[in-house]
Parts: C-alpha cells; structure tokens; sequence
C-alpha cells in the first residue's frame, strides 16, 4: 500500500481546509444540543444541512421512531426525538460505506457549559467539541475531498446524523441497522483518545428500569397495611448489586432509585434504574436470565415487579473482520505518519449497532480530545487535518481495493 499522486492531490486539499474544520465544529459546539433540548437540536439540524449542501450528494431528514420512557412513579412516558440526516452518494456503487455521527451532547440546556474557549496549552474547551462536532466536522471534510477523487465512483457513501446517541440511540437504532445491515465498512466518529488510541473491542450495555408497586397506608396508624415500594426497591438493587463479581467482565450499576413522597405515608412506588456492561453475547444472555430472576420475585408479601428496558448496544468483540480492518487502518495511518493502536473499551456507541448489523467498523475516527461528558471536554486543534486526512486515505484505499471491503464484509457473516 501506498499513496499515490491521485491521493496526494485529496490530502493536500483537506490539508489546505484547517481553518474550516475548526470554525464550523467550534460554531456548531456554541449550539447547545443537549439530547433532550428539542430547540437546540433543531437549530444544530440546521446548521448541518447547510454544511451538508456542499456534497455532491443527496441530503434528506428521516424520521425516527418513537419510544416510551418510564417516569419516576413508575408510568410509560412517549418520547419522540428530531430528525435523522441522511445524506447519500452514489448507493447504486458496488463497494458502500457507512458513516455515522451524532449531533446530541450530554449537556442540557441550561448548563453553564454553553460556549468553546482556547486553553493556555491550545485545546480547545468546549461542550461537544470533541464528543462529536469536532468529528462531524472531520467527517465532511474527508467525505468533500474524496469526491474530487478519480476512483470515487466505485464507491458508495451514506452518512447518518443522529439526535439520541448519548441517550443509547432509541429512536434511532432501526436507522443504524439498516445500514449497517447494507454497508461493507462502517466509520464512526466518536473521538480518539488524546494520543489518538482507537477503541477496539466494545463492551455491550443495557439500561433497565425496574417499577415496584406496593401499597400506601398512613405511617403511624395503619403502617401494617401498606406495602413500602420502596425498602422493596432497596432489597432489590442490593440482589441486582450482588451479581457483581459473579461473571468475568460483568458489571452492573445500580444508578437511581426514585419513589416514595411524604414521611408519614408507606410508599407505594418506586423505580430502580440500572445499568449493566458485558464483554459478549453469552455474558448478555447470563445477566438477562439473572436480572429476570430477580424481577420475577418481590422480595416481599404485596409488592409487584415490572422489568423494562433491555439492552441497546450489542456487545463489539475483535473479531476476524475488526482485527482485519484494525490491521488496514494501521498500515494506512503508517502512510500519513500516524502511529495507529488501539485498547478495549468498557464504553459503548453507534459502532455496536452498526457491527451487531454485520458490519466491521472503526468507531472512533473523530478527533483526537478527552475528558468527555464533562466540563473539563477538550480537543486538539491539530488532530482536525490528522484525523480528517486518515479518514480520507481510507476512503481512497476502499476505492483502490487495497482495503478490500468485500472480504472485510465476508469474514463479518461469517461470525455472526
């Protein structure tokens, strides 16, 4: 493998577009898109599709599916979420590549962290600006130079920008899979650790809420008549934490337990909330089988017990068909002078759905950046170009063969 004159040409384009990368990625971060403000992540849409007009491609808003959320007195709340983006070019191409990105942060809107801000030592602080402006940015930039590429027509490309990442993709996972499902190659910009460590093998994560129903009775008087959802919801989180250090690589993580009212009255609901990590799919079914054990049990006379939730992002193993990818994405960066590895990771992303689809993929191409999910969230400004560049030679090196898509794709089925 190596560059070649036509490729040489590509670079050198995204190499002139710094400033470009940067601005619009720093605009975009001064937009607060919280996954819940609804006015910001339309405003963020937006803004997308303008920048998405500059593709010789087809842009188009696609809706997403609704989904229920459980409220903390244990009732089915429906949601509905913005609008996907989708912009495609060329899906008659032998050779197709998904790209997914998404415009939500985990910073609401009132937050006090609303606007990007030089460090002392060049990085740029900002909500978003890493997890994942910075890399939508990235993104484009590679997707608009590969278009003046010779060798672009023997691919296919289709990017989807989604509202609810950050809140496990529930309005937009039957997007993910269809794509994924059609793809030969996925690319998912997420953001590289700071020295530009990938992730490897993802872990799986499922959310649950656990609604428990007792009955209410004044505390004093009739205290016998009652039945305390919530003690019942304690007992329970501590048999949901008891499962912890039973399986290798398992996690489950007791994060909130909502209920109750007035000091004097028995409560009469609750709801556990909890999280659990698995390194693999036998994993997953050990804990789904554990957690619906206990949620099959009160642990108490006059309590009921209603699971729901499940898993959103299937465990992401190495593969025969990542490590393969991971093998060409190495080679590839060694011809910009990039330095590429990658370790696991406990974290998920869009990169799960897409591989549980059946396609192999590389899921943290954004820029390089950390302390994410946090006021402390950073990026590097010079990783722009780095990380838009590498994005690009991959794209030319799937148009070449020399990334051979087809058996990439191959050896993912096979595994499945």
């Amino acid at each position: 493998m190596r560059i070649l004159p036509q490729d040489h040409a590509a670079l050198d384009l995204v190499g002139r577009g710094a400033a470009v990368l940067i601005d619009r990625a720093v605009a975009w971060a001064n937009v607060n898109s919280g996954s819940d403000h609804a006015e910001g992540l339309q405003a963020t849409l937006e803004r997308l599709e303008t920048e998405a007009a500059r593709l010789p491609a087809e842009t188009e808003r696609v809706p997403t599916q609704g989904f229920s959320t459980v409220a903390d007195d244990g009732s089915l709340m429906p949601q509905a979420r913005a609008d996907a983006l989708k912009i495609t070019a060329r899906p008659e191409a032998p050779i197709q590549v998904v790209l997914t990105g998404h415009y939500d942060t985990v910073y609401p809107a009132d937050s006090a962290f609303q606007r990007v801000a030089s460090r002392p030592d060049g990085a740029l602080n900002g909500p978003g600006i890493a997890d994942m402006k910075g890399g939508i940015s990235v993104m484009l930039g590679a997707l608009e130079a590969f278009e003046t590429h010779p060798e672009r027509e023997r691919v296919g490309w289709t990017v989807l920008l989604s509202p609810d990442e950050e809140i496990g993709s529930p309005a937009s996972a039957p997007l993910l899979a269809g794509l994924g499902a059609r793809g030969h190659i996925g690319m998912t910009y997420e953001p590289a650790l700071a020295d530009g460590t990938l992730a490897g093998a993802r872990k799986g994560s499922g959310n649950f809420h656990l609604v428990v129903s007792g009955k209410a009775a004044h505390a004093g008087r009739a205290f016998d008549e009652g039945s305390n959802a919530v003690a019942g919801a304690a007992l329970v989180a501590a048999a949901l934490h008891a499962l912890n250090g039973q399986r290798e690589g398992v996690t489950v993580n007791v994060a909130r337990i909502s209920g109750g009212g007035a000091l004097n009255v028995v409560a009469d609901n609750a709801v556990v909330r909890f999280n659990v990590r698995v390194p693999d799919l036998a994993a997953a079914d050990w804990i789904t089988a554990a957690i619906a054990e206990i949620a099959s049990q009160p642990p108490f006379k006059g309590l009921t017990l209603e699971l729901h939730g499940g898993f959103t992002r299937p465990p992401k193993p190495m593969d025969a068909a990542q490590t393969a990818l991971f093998e060409a994405v190495r080679e590839t960066g060694a011809l910009l002078g990039q330095t590429i590895a990658w370790s696991p990771s406990g974290g998920v992303c869009e990169g799960n759905n897409l591989h549980a689809a059946g396609l192999p993929n590389i899921d943290t191409l954004g820029v390089r950046g950390g302390l994410i999910h946090s006021t402390q969230e950073f990026a590097w400004p010079d990783s722009f170009i780095e990380r838009a560049q590498l994005s690009l030679l991959m794209l030319c090196k799937i148009a070449s063969g020399e990334i051979d898509a087809e058996h990439l794709k191959r050896l993912r089925l096979e595994t499945m």
